[in-house]
């Protein structure tokens, strides 16, 4: 399902941009990694504000600061800083359009649909982020659902939904395996998660608990139930986010994207690529075939592989490890699908979990034989050139 009025955070984006003197994400990435290709799993996660070409003015005077930027169409998003506070106003065609108001109760966005009554509201105080959107003008909360538990947690042993997903399933093989010709009943679909999150900038993700000790509060500015299955759902992501790594691993959620590059860069430099699977189109499970120009990636058995998680904005569950090696896998179904898969492959598996997915699926033992897997479209491998 997909996050509902995630506009709102754009404009909360383009708010915090403008008050704080805070690159985009896009820009922060170019600006600490200037040779590196963004992939397009980190592409398709970005706000479509901070991808756009167009121009954006900034005036500052005595009525604060006024940011235009500038669209084809009449209108645009402004943001106006003044004694009142920030003023956001996403100019529509329509009556209404977006709002945001920072003033010494905090930030308030108001998405309005032109009908007088409904709309996106997010307050910012001193108590966080508070997100409330009404349903369609009949005043019932929109919830965000989120998905399962990461196979690529490696603490877990795996639970009976875990054996019963075939797509995940199918992603684990033997490194010895790793060669034209081979036969694996695979299936691609546009995103592993089933919902629409993007990213958030630091400054925005920064202001949100991400804690199970402020469980009840992310919650509430989600609109979640508790008790719930998205309430679990989004309990487990804490959970696995604080769980303390296997050994040799060194691993942090994170939040943003702008977190995503610093992890990174503190972990193997500046120098380094980014790789995610691309597929030509979806497919349902069929046979694929490893064609020839398998390439092995990276010169150095380390990189850093960051899962995105379910969570109703873009989380990536990143980790470090010294006994990794990555390559790329040319696929070719048998519907004349063509996949450039990315093969990420653990040649030290002794400290995982004895029941994890990987060994109930290929009969093997921790610790004996490299196991490997193929990354989703949204996630990420990074090693060094």
């Amino acid at each position: 399902m997909e996050f509902p009025h995630l506009s709102i955070f754009i404009v909360l984006n383009l708010a915090l941009v403008a008050t704080h003197a805070a690159l985009p994400p896009e820009l922060y990435w170019k600006s600490k990694l200037p040779t590196t290709q963004m992939p397009k799993a980190i592409t398709d996660l970005l706000q479509a504000d901070w991808t756009e070409e167009k121009s954006t003015s900034v005036a500052v005077g005595k009525g604060g600061v006024n940011v235009d930027t500038g669209k084809t169409k009449p209108g645009g998003t402004s943001v106006n800083v003044g004694k009142g506070g920030v003023h956001v106003d996403a100019g529509k065609t329509k009556p209404g359009g977006t709002s945001v108001n920072v003033g010494k109760g905090g930030v308030h966005v108001n998405a309005g649909k032109g009908k007088p009554s409904g709309g996106t509201s997010v307050n910012v105080g001193h108590g966080g982020v508070n997100v409330h959107a009404p349903g369609k003008g009949r005043g019932k909360p929109v919830h965000v659902f989120v998905g399962k538990k990461s196979p690529f947690d490696y603490n877990y042993a795996a639970s009976e939904t875990q054996l019963n997903d075939k797509p995940n399933v199918a992603l684990f093989f033997l490194e010895k395996d790793l060669h034209q010709g081979t036969k694996l009943n695979l299936q691609f679909a546009q995103n592993s998660n089933d919902n629409d999150a993007k990213f958030l900038s630091k400054e925005v993700a920064n202001s949100i608990p991400f804690s199970s000790s402020n469980v009840e509060t992310i919650l509430n500015k989600f609109s979640i139930k508790e008790g719930t299955n998205e309430a679990e759902n989004v309990k487990n992501t804490i959970s696995e986010c604080e769980e303390k790594g296997i050994k040799g691993e060194e691993k942090l959620c994170v939040t943003s994207l702008e977190s995503m590059v610093d992890f990174t860069t503190s972990k193997l430099g500046n120098n380094v690529e980014a790789i995610s699977t691309e597929v030509k189109k979806e497919s349902n499970m069929q046979q694929y075939v490893i064609a020839k120009g398998v390439k092995r990636l990276g010169d150095k058995n380390k990189a850093v592989v960051c899962h995105k998680e379910n969570y109703p904005y873009a989380v990536f569950y990143c980790h470090k490890t010294d006994t990794t090696k990555v390559y790329s896998v040319p696929l070719e179904g048998v519907d004349g699908n063509r996949v450039k898969a990315v093969a990420v492959c653990h040649t030290d598996t002794s400290q995982w979990n004895p029941k994890h997915l990987a060994f109930q699926v290929l009969k093997v033992e921790p610790g004996t034989v490299p196991v490997c897997h193929f990354l989703p479209q949204d996630h990420v491998v990074w090693v060094s050139k």
